[in-house]
């Protein structure tokens, strides 16, 4: 029986092909296919859908849009943006509820006395209905400022949660916690009559996201403020390749995916950012941003009240060298000698998440600088800078004020202090003896904050504060 010879078979052991041992595993083509849904021509394409439903949110309630930092600034085009405000989700996670004096977000009260109220815009990744700054921190945070600010509206002292989210367990752990929010609140010393004021009406309550507007019929009111709460982003519960390119959240954790852009930067050039081949837009970024930068310059630093004379801005060369301020403390640029310049104190404080550790080791610099300056010259102006602006410089004023400051804002002769008391002698305005403790520090904190609404520093910062001036300093 005569054979057929056939091309498409191997005839020998060396023709045959086995499958390569660099193929891709399952597991590793899923990981490609879920990288290459994740670029950032679709986290952009993403964030420029769901601004469009915030548009829509805040042509429904006619409020103003304010950016729940840092993810809420992506869906909001400067523009339109009235405002910023810090909530963290950490302050509402389960068994950890909390009122943050770090992020007192006071800057929101007169933009809501003035339009009714506003819309907080954030959002959250893949699988969450909402973040938990919108279904807890906020919600928490304005209950306790109902109570301190109005304490005989009764009705509006309870605390507004989103329907059927929370179990009736945390929901009742949460309420339990409002009158102690309420009284470390009041301990820091603010003016609340002049927040009242600020505020001028109690705040109510609404959601706003892909799946419901909670409650349907609640708008703006003669008696109380509205803030809703807008979660921008599309619930999404299977995976990003399942969604033909959408990505719920885009706009989160913008500093592992988005090659330093940023949100003003990417709606000044959205056009060009969106039409840009994926391989490309690094490329394109980086020379944006090299422009904006450019242009970006001439930044001015931020007064602290109730101080005359102690600012405080992230670093710029060029305005610690305008001639504005009489002393200048960097908290990040290199030591130089007092004799090359010795109205400028340059600490050297590591630039990293260990840099507020670092700081520790600075403070008697800080301490003996200001009193060898401002001790005899009370009136001169003294500028606190850092890389961000809101870390390491809020530490170091955090340590100037409580050290030199007293309750009304004017530096004191400043002369010794120990473990737990502040000796005051010579001129002053107000009482000779201040108690330094984890309680007075967080009212001089609360300064800063109230004067410049982004700071935010790190505990390792404020770490390094405390066991600074709660020593025993050995002179």
């Amino acid at each position: 029986m005569g054979s057929v010879a056939n091309s498409d078979f191997p005839v020998s052991v060396s023709a045959l092909h086995f499958p390569s041992s660099e193929q891709l595993s399952v597991s590793q083509t899923l990981a490609s296919l879920r990288r290459s849904a994740l670029s950032v021509n679709n986290r952009l394409r993403s964030i420029e859908a769901d601004a469009a439903f915030v548009r829509e949110v805040a042509d429904h309630y006619g409020l103003p849009l304010i950016a729940n930092e840092r993810c809420g600034s992506w869906y909001i085009p400067p523009d339109v943006k009235s405002g910023s405000a810090y909530f963290k989700s950490t302050d509402g996670h389960t068994g950890q509820w909390d009122f943050s004096f770090r992020r007192l977000n006071l800057q929101i009260l007169p933009i809501a006395r003035h339009h009714g109220g506003c819309i907080i815009v954030d959002s959250t990744r893949r699988g969450k209905l909402m973040p938990d700054a919108l279904s807890k921190t906020i919600p928490i945070w304005c209950a306790v400022f109902n109570r301190a600010l109005f304490p005989s509206e009764t009705a509006y002292h309870s605390v507004e949660l989103p329907p059927n989210y929370l179990g009736a367990s945390e929901e009742s752990q949460i309420e339990q916690r409002i009158d102690g929010f309420v009284h470390s609140l009041k301990s820091l010393k603010l003016d609340l009559d002049d927040l009242k004021q600020q505020l001028g009406k109690p705040i109510r309550i609404a959601w706003a996201n892909r799946t419901y507007f909670h409650p349907t019929d609640l708008s703006k009111g003669e008696a109380y403020n509205l803030f809703v709460l807008c979660s921008a982003s599309k619930r999404v519960h299977g995976a990003e390749i399942s969604e033909g390119g959408y990505i719920q959240g885009a706009g989160d954790d913008s500093e592992a995916w988005a090659h330093g852009l940023t949100p003003a930067v990417f709606w000044a050039h959205k056009s060009t950012l969106l039409t840009r081949a994926e391989e490309d837009l690094p490329e394109v970024i980086a020379d944006l941003m090299q422009e904006s930068r450019k242009q970006g310059s001439g930044q001015q630093a931020t007064l602290i009240a109730p101080s005359q004379n102690l600012y405080v801005s992230r670093t710029d060369p060029s305005l610690a060298a305008n001639g504005l301020y009489d002393l200048v403390i960097d908290c990040n640029s290199s030591a130089e000698t007092t004799e090359e310049k010795p109205k400028r104190l340059n600490l050297g404080c590591i630039s990293s998440k260990q840099g507020g550790r670092d700081l520790r080791n600075h403070l008697d610099k800080v301490r003996d600088f200001v009193n060898l300056h401002l001790a005899s010259s009370p009136s001169q102006s003294l500028l606190v800078m850092c890389e961000s602006g809101k870390d390491l410089s809020a530490g170091t004023l955090l340590t100037i004020i409580c050290l030199f400051y007293n309750d009304a804002g004017k530096l004191n002769r400043y002369q010794h202090y120990s473990n737990l008391t502040l000796t005051v002698v010579g001129e002053f305005v107000g009482p000779q003896t201040q108690p330094i403790s984890k309680q007075f520090i967080r009212q001089r904190l609360a300064w800063i904050v109230s004067s410049k609404h982004d700071v935010n520093p790190s505990r390792s910062t404020l770490q390094s504060v405390n066991a600074f001036l709660m020593q025993r300093p050995d002179y």
